[in-house]
C-alpha cells in the first residue's frame, strides 16, 4: 500500500482523503459523498447513505440519464424495482437501469446503511442532495411541487400516483 501525503490530483488519478468527504443530511437521510462525479470525471458517483428506522425513503421515481445501484452495508433495505420489492440484506446488490422506476426504505428497527452507485455521474447528484437539505432547513416545510420541481432539475422524475 502506498501512502499518499495529501489529497488532490496525481498523475495516476485523484486521491480524496476521508477528512475531505462532505456529509449532507436531508429529511433524516445522511449522504456521504464518497466519490462524486466531480472527482471521477463524471464516470460514476459513489455515495454512502444512511436511513434511520421508520424513514419512508423517496417516492417511486426514475432517472433518464443514469442507472443506480444499491449495495447494502448494514441493516435491511427494501428496494422497489418496477412493481417488485426486494428485501436486500448486507452484501446484496440491487441495480436499477436508466428509466427504471424505483424507490427504497429501511426495514426493521436498525435503519439501513448502503452505497449508491450512479453511472454515469453526468449530472452531479451531490447538488440534488444539497438542495433537498436546504429545503428541509427552511422555516416552512417544502411543498410537494417544490420537491418535484427540484427533483426534475436533477434528472429525477417523481411518480407520486404509484401505489
Amino acid at each position: 500500500m502506498t501512502y499518499l501525503p495529501h489529497a488532490g490530483d496525481h498523475p495516476d488519478g485523484v486521491v480524496r482523503l476521508a477528512a475531505d468527504v462532505p456529509r449532507i443530511v436531508s429529511a433524516g437521510m445522511t449522504t456521504v459523498l464518497l466519490a462524486p462525479g466531480s472527482v471521477t470525471d463524471e464516470e460514476y458517483g459513489l455515495f454512502e447513505a444512511r436511513l434511520p428506522a421508520g424513514s419512508p425513503g423517496p417516492v417511486p421515481h426514475y432517472h433518464e440519464g443514469f442507472s443506480e445501484s444499491f449495495y447494502v452495508l448494514s441493516g435491511r433495505l427494501a428496494v422497489r424495482t418496477g412493481d417488485r420489492w426486494t428485501s436486500a440484506a448486507p452484501g446484496d446488490l440491487v441495480r436499477v437501469p436508466r428509466r427504471g422506476v424505483h424507490a427504497f426504505h429501511p426495514e426493521g428497527d436498525d435503519g439501513a446503511r448502503f452505497l449508491i452507485l450512479f453511472s454515469p455521474a453526468g449530472q452531479p447528484r451531490e447538488e440534488y442532495f444539497a438542495e433537498m437539505a436546504a429545503l428541509a432547513t427552511r422555516d416552512r416545510p417544502p411543498t410537494v411541487e417544490e420537491i418535484d420541481e427540484l427533483a426534475a432539475r436533477h434528472d429525477q422524475v417523481n411518480l407520486r400516483d404509484l401505489p
